[in-house]
């Protein structure tokens, strides 16, 4: 049993799978806020506890596989599932359990898949056998797939430096499986431009790139928004187009916290002027 296009109780429901992020920038927490602001109904299956905060990673607690598969059958038999997207999946096992849960759920058409391979400082966070699971497992389930260069470089299995270079590593990793994929920019120079492939045609969204270090938690960000998209109904472009632009708004607006690199403001879209409560007089 799934859930239908603009949610079976009346709201689009939306499932993370990923890591706990206990800074709240990234992970479960930035794909919750995300699936607020934009009006879903969030639900998780936490993959792995992490000890983190602005400054880096402090530890890791990986789930059992057993859990994680319970999560995810909790909230598809119960709640329905009309977008989901993958986060932080760190060995081959757990990769394998949750592209197992979503064929069992017939939930690959909704699934974003963020591959979260290499961290911003460049080092390799799945080993070799973890990238074969996710290559063989996860992609071919994926409606779109989001790397950075970084992990295109990973899975196309060479260095992407030129315009020419990263389309093609585009067409060669669509081969892959996915429906879609993102080759997210924000690792080259110039202009912060996104190129969508979804085997015919290449998409361009660009947004002025912005000078500031509250950048924790972007992929994440941009990830959960695309399948908050695609749980309201947006086919994979207008996802991606809508996702890039909610993204882009959340860096230019995010403020410093904590003492390294800070969040996005996922809540821009809900900020308003406060709410006046009604105040009754009776006499005493």
């Amino acid at each position: 049993m799934t859930g239908k296009v603009g949610g079976r109780w009346g709201r689009p429901v939306a499932l993370t799978i990923a890591g706990s992020d206990s800074g709240g920038g990234a992970g479960i927490q930035a794909d919750l806020k995300t699936f607020q602001a934009l009006g879903v109904y969030g639900a998780s299956a936490i993959t792995a506890i992490t000890a983190q905060n602005t400054l880096g990673v402090r530890s890791v607690h990986e789930i059992p596989t057993d859990v994680i598969a319970a999560q995810i059958d909790a909230v598809a038999e119960d709640l329905g599932v009309d977008g989901l997207k993958t986060g932080m999946l760190s060995s081959g096992e757990i990769i394998s359990t949750v592209a197992d849960r979503v064929r069992h759920w017939d939930l690959a058409g909704k699934l974003v898949v963020d591959p979260v391979m290499v961290a911003k400082s460049g080092d390799r966070l799945l080993r070799e056998d973890a990238v074969q699971a996710l290559v063989h497992d996860l992609l071919p389930l994926a409606a779109v797939l989001t790397p950075n260069i970084p992990e295109a470089e990973v899975l196309a299995r060479r260095t992407l430096v030129t315009d020419d270079e990263v389309r093609q590593a585009a067409r060669d990793i669509f081969e892959l499986g996915p429906r879609a994929i993102v080759m997210k920019g924000g690792h080259r120079s110039g202009a912060a431009v996104d190129l969508l492939f979804d085997g015919n045609r290449f998409y361009a969204f660009s947004s002025e790139r912005v000078d500031t270090s509250n950048t924790h938690g972007t992929g994440c960000t941009l990830s959960a928004a695309i399948a908050a998209g695609l749980a309201t109904g947006s086919s994979i472009v207008d996802g991606v187009r809508d996702a890039k632009s909610y993204l882009a708004e959340a860096i230019r607006q995010a403020r410093p916290l904590g003492h390294g690199q800070g969040p996005v403001a996922h809540d821009w879209l809900l900020q308003r002027a406060p709410l006046s409560p009604v105040v009754e007089e009776t006499p005493a």
